[in-house]
Parts: C-alpha cells; structure tokens; sequence
C-alpha cells in the first residue's frame, strides 16, 4: 500500500541527485577544516543568507543549542516564546546543558511577540536577576500554524534588541519556506539578526544537517562549542553533499509544497467534523481540529494509519499535517477521500 506521509517534513528522501553527489563527494577531516565539501556548503549557505560565515552541524536543535551557548554564558536569559521550537521540542537543552535560564513570553497567533512583552521581560540591573542577553525568534512558526516572520517584524525586535543591548538569534529551520510565501530573498529575512540556523533536512529534504550563520567572530565561537557538543563529524562532506544539492535545487519548489496545503486544507475545511480555516495556512504546515464526532484525535490518526495516511496527534482533538517533497497533489486528493471516509461520528 502506498502510504502517504504527513507527520512532517523531515521524513523526506534524499533526492537522486542527493544521492550521486553523496557518493561523489570530495572529503576531508572537518575537524581540521579540510573537508572541502563542508567548506563549500558553509560558505554558500553564509552567502545565501547575507552572513560572512557558516557552520555545519547535525541537527536543527544541534544548531539553536550551539548559538544560544555562544550568546550566553551560565546563569544568563534568553527571551523566546511560550510556543517555540527551543522552549517545547529541543529538550531544555539551554538549561540542561548550558545552564541558561529561558524567559517565556506569549506568541501571538501570528507567530510573533509583542514588542511591549519582550521589554517588559528583560532584567534589571540587579543582583537578585539573571542577566537577559539574548532574544530568540523563529520563522516560520511551527506551532503557530507556520506563519512567516516577515522582515519589518524582525527589524523591529532587531532594533530593540540593539537599544537594549541585546543579541537576537533567529530558529530559522524553515526560513526558506518563509521567503518563498513572503515573496523576498531570504536575505532580507536574515538581515538584522546576529545568528541564525537553517534546516536542511526539513522542507529542503536534504538527509542530515543544518547550518549556522553570522559573522566570522560569532562562528569561530561557535566551532569551539560545537565540539564541546560531540558536532566534530570529520569526513561530514558525504552529508554535506546533500545538502549543496538542497539549496542549489529544492528552495524553489517550496512552492509546490505551500500550494499542496491550502488544497488539503480546502478538503478538511468541506469535511462534516474537522474545522480549520484554510486562511491560517501560510506555508507547508496544516492544523485542524476533531470536532462534534465523539472522536480523539488519536483514534481518527488509528483510522488514518490503517488507510496508509499518516498524520501527527498534538493535542486531545488537534492533529498537524505537513506536506513536502515526494507528496503530490495525487497524494493529497487522496488524504482528502480517506478523511472525508474515516471522520465519521463515533
């Protein structure tokens, strides 16, 4: 059976071509800096984004944790949302490992924060406090429905972070779906923050990795925590590979994913029992919600399962679906007949 898989977007397959320069990669020791592969990849990621230099490391969460421990020492704050990726899905790792307390504020529905709740929440200078010294965004927004941060919003929390006295590191796993919904360069999303890192693996269906970027000082501080981390990968081109490939061919066709979802999102809306408003769908990302059937969302993510469509369960009556490379329009006709079939009241 034909399984359609939409738990999310980092369950994608490395393109043929991904695969051929995998195999083809010319490879050295990273740890040394020999790797020509990962030197090429660092570098045009940096440029892609506007940034002097790169840094290529495992994870999504391997390249937020390694910026927030290189803006922070021990003892010190960063300013994030409640609904964030850092906060939620990466383990307390800025806590559990580098001792950096996280200062919660309320994302908006949009995915933003309030300018007035970011200045509220950074410390005096006073003893009984840890010291505030970094502000952490995210684009697009996983949790808030994968919104994109547009680049005004960011140069405003940029500006007040800067006035502050503040550093301003960006969770820009999906950052390039946020460019391509938005209509900009990627840059111009990029432009005021100090750091950030972009996922490889997710919607650009590279296999491994994601990259940091800021200016040559910020990623020379970074290596060094990396290392600390265990990210020394030594002959890492054979995935860097995959990830050159990634960004030269797959950012463009983040339009076909974002067109994929308002369709599915379409369907679910004509559906008796799923509620969603296709107008909160901006990129790849879709929530909806089990409504007036008696039914959890667990149990209509059994029905789907049996039926070769894989959704996520994130809530009591609230499932996600994520499209991306290797769906097709095909695939999500298709999850719209078998929801429509498998929605029934208990």
């Amino acid at each position: 059976m034909h399984v359609v898989d939409l738990r999310s977007d980092t369950v994608t397959l490395p393109s043929d071509e991904m695969r051929e320069a995998m195999a083809q990669a010319e490879l050295g020791d990273d740890v040394f800096g020999e790797d020509p592969t990962v030197n090429r990849l660092e570098r045009m990621a940096a440029e892609r984004v506007g940034k002097e230099a790169g840094l290529f490391v495992a994870s999504g969460t391997m390249g937020n944790l390694t910026s927030i421990l290189t803006h922070c020492r021990r003892g010190e704050e960063v300013i994030l949302g409640d609904q964030s990726h850092t906060f939620i899905y990466e383990g307390g790792g800025i806590a559990a490992l580098g001792g950096i307390h996280p200062h919660t504020i309320p994302n908006q529905p949009d995915g933003t924060l309030r300018l007035e709740d970011i200045e509220a929440a950074i410390r005096p200078d006073n003893v009984h406090f840890p010291r505030t010294r970094l502000i952490c965004l995210e684009n697009t927004h996983n949790r808030c429905c994968g919104v994109p941060l547009t680049p005004q919003y960011t140069g405003a929390v940029a500006d007040l972070a800067r006035r502050r006295g503040l550093g301003i590191h960006l969770d820009g796993a999906r950052l390039f779906n946020a460019a391509v919904a938005l209509g900009v360069n990627v840059k111009e999303l990029a432009a005021s923050v100090d750091s950030l890192s972009i996922c490889l693996s997710k919607g650009l269906a590279a296999p491994v990795g994601s990259v940091i970027c800021g200016s040559k000082a910020f990623i020379a501080e970074a290596r060094r925590v990396r290392k600390v981390l265990g990210g020394g990968m030594r002959q890492a081109g054979v995935l860097a590979a995959a990830g050159i490939v990634a960004l030269e061919k797959m950012v463009d066709r983040l339009r076909e994913d974002h067109d994929n979802a308002r369709r599915l999102a379409e369907g679910i809306a004509g559906i008796e029992g799923l509620a969603i408003d296709p107008a909160n769908v901006h990129t790849d990302i879709v929530y909806f919600d089990v409504v007036g059937t008696g039914l959890a969302a667990d149990t209509l993510i059994k029905r789907l399962s049996d039926r070769g469509v894989r959704m996520l369960s994130v809530g009591p009556k609230r499932i996600r679906a994520v499209t991306h490379y290797g769906i097709t329009a095909d695939d999500i006709e298709r999850t719209i007949g078998v929801l429509e079939e498998v929605a029934k009241p208990v």
